[in-house]
Order: C-alpha cells, then sequence, then structure tokens
C-alpha cells in the first residue's frame, strides 16, 4: 500500500504532524485560527475537508502555503474518486 494510492486525509495531516507535537487542543486551536471548534473537529474526524478559508489559515499559523493544505485535499479526494468511479468503458479521444 502506497501512500500515493491511499493519501492521508488532511485533517489526520494536520492532527498527527501538527497538533499532536504541539499538544494542542481543538478548541485552543480553533480560537487560534479564529473558527468554530466544530471545523476544527469535523476536519480531524474527516467528516468534511480543506476549503480555501481553512487553506488560509493553516498556511499563516503554520507558516507553509496555502496550496499545500488545498493539494492534501485534492489527492486524498482524487484517490477516493478514483476507487469508486468506473471511467473504463470511457474511450480516449485521439487526434487526428
Amino acid at each position: 500500500m502506497s501512500l500515493l494510492e491511499y493519501p492521508m486525509h488532511p485533517g489526520e495531516v494536520l492532527k498527527e504532524l501538527y497538533l499532536d507535537p504541539l499538544e494542542m487542543g481543538v478548541i485552543a486551536f480553533a480560537r487560534r485560527l479564529g473558527v468554530p471548534r466544530t471545523r476544527i473537529e469535523r476536519l480531524i474526524t474527516g467528516t468534511t475537508g480543506i476549503t480555501p478559508d481553512t487553506a488560509l489559515r493553516l498556511a499563516r499559523v503554520f507558516n507553509t502555503t496555502p496550496a499545500y493544505w488545498v493539494n492534501l485535499q485534492t489527492n486524498y479526494d482524487m484517490a477516493r474518486a478514483a476507487k469508486e468511479i468506473d471511467v473504463s468503458d470511457i474511450e480516449p479521444l485521439v487526434a487526428a
């Protein structure tokens, strides 16, 4: 199993690579970002994804880029979609 085939949800990345090492709880982190506690809880549990607003806030607080967070979400979404959507019956177009 490859991380590229099965990427982590961005909320899991947030929790394991950022919040846990900082020993920061959801409430304190949500206050720091200026967002509702429930937004961080839903993100960490994988119930919701990274929005542009959240990406901007996470980039600022962790000195990363918004693209880093958005790309984590895109990679996760594409991996899930590739497992769920069958495109095998679509014929590719060929240039003349």
